[in-house]
């Protein structure tokens, strides 16, 4: 029974993510949703700020906390081991579920480009963003980043096998392609309001406190042989390497 119920809370917490990932999808994108980073009455703009920074930031801590190893450690004393992290995703789909719903808008522009090529190119740029970010997430295991395989292992009678270091497709040229592809979807667009440029600027702080937990992991984990693909690998973009010049021969 166990076994069952741990499979079928990792099935729904992964539906509840499903969910409210599309919904932030058309948030940010200001796109089908009731509700979106544009939409709603607007109100003082230092209120607004104010409310939008408790939003996210609430959003970080619980995303940056419940991801490490000490808390984890902890976590699972009272969370059993195989749905710990379909907690960890339960909880972080109520936090970004939370940000949509009580985000306080400022339509106020920054910029907006009327051409249509230009414009029609930043929507291409931004989607290309969300490709990104789902093709990261099947190229890492998707099943496994989101909870499903520890929740279904016991069921399925299956081992889960100890993290590998690999490096498949995109992750060959840079090192963190999730990351930079959310950069592209949140900055991208021809339309640019003084909310999306908030959360755009606080998204992408965010992404590099990230970046920077999440290595200090992996080189604790994976050690020299992470050091070595950080050394020569690009962190959101590919890094350019530049040919030394040749020594001339002297004849």
């Amino acid at each position: 029974m166990r076994k069952l119920l741990c499979a079928l809370y990792s099935a729904l917490a992964y539906v509840l993510f499903l969910g409210v990932f599309l919904y932030a999808v058309g948030f940010v994108e200001n796109l089908i949703v009731p509700k979106s980073i544009d939409s709603g009455a607007s109100g003082p703009v230092a209120l607004s700020l104010l409310i939008d920074a408790a939003l996210l930031l609430l959003f970080a801590v619980q995303h940056s906390v419940m991801a490490r190893a000490g808390f984890k450690r902890l976590w699972t004393r009272v969370v059993p081991a195989e749905i710990e992290r379909s907690t960890y995703v339960v909880f972080a789909s109520l936090a970004l579920a939370l940000v949509c719903w009580q985000w306080r808008p400022l339509p106020q522009p920054v910029w907006s480009i009327e051409e249509p090529i230009a414009a029609k190119a930043l929507l291409a740029l931004s989607w290309s963003g969300w490709g990104m970010v789902l093709l990261s997430t099947f190229l890492i295991s998707h099943f496994h980043l989101f909870g499903l395989s520890q929740g279904f292992a016991r069921l399925l009678g299956r081992r889960l096998p100890q993290p590998q270091f690999v490096t498949p497709f995109v992750y060959r040229w840079i090192r963190h392609p999730l990351y930079a592809g959310f950069i592209l979807a949140f900055w991208a667009t021809p339309h640019m309001s003084l909310g999306h440029l908030f959360f755009a600027v606080a998204t992408t702080g965010y992404i590099f406190v990230g970046i920077w937990l999440e290595e200090r992991d992996l080189t604790a984990y994976f050690g020299d042989r992470y050091r070595q693909y950080r050394a020569t690998v690009g962190s959101l973009v590919p890094r350019v390497r530049l040919a030394a010049p040749r020594k001339p021969v002297v004849r």
